[in-house]
């Protein structure tokens, strides 16, 4: 985790921007997650993935949110105040991630709104744009991030 500073809901605006650490996907871990949560062949199987429209293997797109989520949170943006999330919208998935592909994020502050039942907390909207080595755009989704206001 980096020594992000500690932010709370007053602390995001729209407009902000954060980018995450890289990660690179092996063949290993494509394969790990596919076989137990998205067991299609381009998924699953190296040399039957070769035959389909993809022509190799790909990471299942259920498992580039999960990168996605994982390589954000570990920009320690969210340490302090998050609470989770109510869900993801617009999630659109915009090029194969493949073996050997390198990863990050780009994460935009949409809005910040204050919740009107709940004052410890707001609702941050966050774009994020998950990126190969290539600078290619490959997954996009829009997170509800609950943030706690800041103590006292």
């Amino acid at each position: 985790m980096s020594s992000s500073p500690v932010r709370y809901f007053e602390d995001f605006k729209a407009g902000d921007r954060f980018e995450s650490a890289s990660l690179t996907i092996s063949e290993r871990l494509i394969l790990e997650y596919a076989r137990f949560y998205d067991p299609q062949v381009f998924h699953t199987d190296p040399e039957a993935a070769k035959a389909t429209v993809y022509g190799g293997l790909i990471a299942s797109g259920l498992q580039t949110i999960g990168i996605a989520f994982k390589l954000f949170f570990e920009t320690g943006v969210l340490s302090a105040c998050s609470l989770g999330s109510p869900g993801l919208d617009e999630i659109r998935w915009k090029a194969p991630v493949r073996p050997g592909d390198t990863l990050r994020v780009v994460a935009e502050i949409l809005e910040a709104r204050p919740s009107s039942s709940k004052p410890d907390r707001g609702l941050v909207r966050i774009l994020y744009t998950m990126l190969n080595q290539r600078g290619e755009t490959v997954t996009t989704l829009i997170g509800n991030q609950l943030c706690r206001r800041r103590p006292g």
